[in-house]
């Protein structure tokens, strides 16, 4: 008998931004899975077991919650975001394709959710209202000079850019260096968005253009969002000010 895994996106943080779709899921789990804020994220009743790991041990944690799966558990792999975004969804894949084939067996079914992007979107106005990219800057998993060059061709291309990951002190210096890297590719009158912890009680967000934009400003619970020559600023009489992306582009 085996039983099956879930490996679900929890939202960003705040209750409210988590899909009914996976609350439901999360109501079926036996066992939950995942990097341990998540976990303990989500409640559950005590018969549940939950599953804690450290941050750097995806496959490991897709390898356990298959295991389990194969024993008749019903697995809550879980994720902050949105699973398939930098998430577990892939961890478990890779583990499956290279695992026994008998893990191909199993019902693995994936429930999107709110990704960071889309909650830092939302709070700032509508900044991917045209064409943009997503990109993570932890080098844990590609060399270094390949995130720069895909930058550097993110930003000939007119793309707004979103990065995860961006700093840590494991990784203290490579969202400056990437800055760097985007002020010889645009105009410094760029804007740029600091958006940490949306939807949580810490939550805070910070403008600036990319020549004024300072590395220190994000950690690892920041999302940082470089506009385009379509992005602008709207301002507002409260001293606010809402950011947009234009949905037109000019012809080259």
């Amino acid at each position: 008998m085996t039983g099956s895994v879930s490996i679900i996106g929890l939202g960003p943080g705040n209750a409210l931004q988590r899909t009914p779709q996976a609350d439901q899921a999360l109501s079926r789990a036996t066992d939950l899975v995942g990097y341990g804020p998540y976990v303990q994220r989500v409640e559950a009743s005590a018969s549940v077991v939950r599953h804690c790991s450290d941050n750097r041990e995806e496959l490991d944690r897709a390898r356990h919650a298959l295991e389990l799966a194969m024993q008749g558990r019903h697995v809550a792999v879980v994720s902050g975001g949105d699973a398939g975004v930098f998430g577990m969804a892939s961890a478990v894949f890779e583990a499956v394709d290279y695992g026994p084939q008998a893990w191909r067996t199993l019902d693995i079914t994936v429930v999107p959710g709110v990704s960071a992007v889309l909650a830092a979107a939302a709070r700032l106005g509508a900044p991917l209202g045209g064409d943009f990219c997503v990109m993570s800057l932890s080098d844990n998993l590609k060399p270094w000079p390949v995130v720069l060059r895909r930058l550097a061709l993110a930003a000939e291309a007119g793309f707004v850019i979103a990065l995860y990951n961006p700093r840590s002190k494991a990784r203290p210096t490579q969202l400056g260096e990437a800055l760097e890297h985007l002020r010889a590719c645009l105009p410094g009158s760029v804007p740029v968005a600091f958006a940490r912890a949306m939807g949580r009680a810490d939550e805070a967000v910070r403008l600036a253009t990319l020549v004024e934009a300072d590395a220190t400003w994000a950690d690892m619970s920041t999302l940082v969002l470089i506009g385009c020559a379509a992005s602008h600023l709207i301002p507002r009489p409260d001293g606010r000010v809402w950011l947009y992306t234009s949905r037109k582009v000019e012809a080259a």
